[in-house]
């Protein structure tokens, strides 16, 4: 745990979730805080504090120490006079993890965070080892100061956004899923997203376990390990496919037929997660109750129910194309797809050929409509264009015959016409009862 600077003035710059906890944790911390956002934000509770919020605002402000958002913009006017400055710019990962003398597990990666960070909390549990899920997924790192066990492991999902401005953030554990083009709205290209990816391992030590992608390197002093779907394992594979989930040392954990997770991304995601439970301690028994019991997660592949036959399957979180690819993995015949959304700057040819295989009709939604119905069409999947999700979800359902599974894999931001992909999820999950899915 590195030292935090004597309180002077700080300025929180976002005021989302993670934003408003790093203001409140710098405050507890004696810091004269300031917080700004691009909005109008509510933020009554900030103000009882003591804190001078101010938003809108997009003045500089004279301070001692920045804490980002990871929504914010290098450019925002007062991000970048800090940096022009050279005053110390810290994500609120870096400062919780300055508070906090818990060890720490990261998981980052273009998809499958977000069940790989819950699916290892969860294993943690099971066996015995206290852990709580954190930072992307959803409760904030720094929201968890004084109210956990020193020695519970903090399970970490990081951003790329999060993963900049971390000179000391130091995981014990830490994977980098996978990586495709994504966020090319907000990186100049696509080595900057990479470079982002792999700050998670840049303060690591070598009794450290880094874990990364095929064909790349981790950045710290971790020596580089691997998850290896298929093939022999090699030998710094830590975790991989065998007739079953295996893991180093701990030899076959489980047949993959006792993991409920569907698709082949799934079972990265697994042996990514069995790998660094076994890192912090748990055994091999230990480990596969924890995998047969794993409820899933919202909006990730979600099953929300059946009607005559036809499956309902929600993954409003495959927010790029090449997650909407996995889930089309996951059901690979009579698929009747709903997709679009706001764009992100990515092209959806790869996600053209995956839904040829499949695909017996897309209902595409949303600012992207047009821009995937061309590269349907060009891969011969019919197509229509719907107003909204709920008259998509509709017409799905009318079209579908008993064994159709009708699919929400966005491919695509939400912001168009939704405040997240949890809203996308909870519209569709209603839209899908309404249509009979029980």
């Amino acid at each position: 745990m590195s030292a935090l600077p004597d309180p002077g003035r700080a300025l929180v710059v976002g005021l989302a979730k993670s934003g408003r906890a790093a203001a409140m944790l710098l405050r507890d911390l004696g810091w004269d805080v300031v917080a700004v956002d691009s909005a109008a934000v509510e933020a009554s509770d900030l103000v009882s504090a003591g804190i001078d919020v101010r938003a809108p605002s997009d003045e500089p402000v004279a301070c001692d120490l920045v804490v980002r958002s990871p929504g914010v913009p290098r450019e925002f006017a007062p991000l970048a006079a800090a940096y022009a400055a050279g005053t110390p710019v810290w994500s609120e990962i870096e400062l919780a993890s300055r508070t906090m003398p818990n060890p720490i597990m990261g998981i980052t990666g273009t998809n499958g965070k977000t069940t790989t960070t819950e699916l290892l909390a969860h294993v943690l549990n099971e066996g015995g080892v206290h852990a709580v899920a954190c930072g992307n997924v959803g409760t904030p790192m720094a929201a968890l100061v004084g109210q956990v066990a020193g020695d519970t492991w903090l399970v970490a999902e990081c951003s790329s956004f999060q993963l900049e401005d971390i000179p000391t953030f130091h995981p014990h554990a830490a994977v980098l899923l996978n990586i495709t083009p994504d966020h090319m709205d907000r990186y100049p290209d696509f080595e900057a997203y990479r470079q982002a990816k792999l700050n998670l391992f840049a303060n690591q030590g070598p009794h450290d376990l880094a874990i990364v992608a095929a064909g790349m390197q981790a950045a710290g002093a971790a020596p580089t390990r691997r998850v290896v779907a298929s093939g022999p394992p090699g030998p710094d594979a830590v975790s991989w496919a065998e007739g079953g989930l295996h893991v180093r040392g701990l030899g076959l954990v489980a047949p993959w037929s006792e993991i409920p997770l569907l698709g082949a991304h799934n079972r990265e995601n697994v042996m990514a997660a069995a790998a660094m439970a076994a890192h912090a301690g748990l055994g091999a028994e230990e480990i596969a109750r924890g995998l047969a019991t794993f409820p899933g997660v919202p909006h990730r592949l979600e099953v929300v129910g059946t009607a005559d036959g036809v499956t309902f399957v929600n993954d409003s979180k495959a927010t790029n194309p090449a997650a909407a690819i996995a889930a089309l993995g996951a059901y690979p015949q009579r698929v009747r797809l709903i997709a679009g959304g706001s764009s992100k700057d990515t092209p959806f040819d790869d996600f053209a050929r995956a839904a040829s295989a499949a695909v017996v009709h897309a209902y595409l939604i949303g600012e992207t409509a047009p821009q995937i119905a061309r590269a349907f069409e060009g891969e011969h999947v019919a197509s229509s264009l719907l107003p909204d999700l709920a008259t998509a979800v509709s017409r799905a359902a009318a079209d579908a015959s008993p064994g159709d599974v009708v699919l929400l894999a966005p491919a695509c931001a939400s912001f168009d016409q939704f405040a997240g992909y949890t809203h996308r999820g909870e519209v569709f999950r209603e839209a899908a009862r309404e249509a009979g899915a029980r």
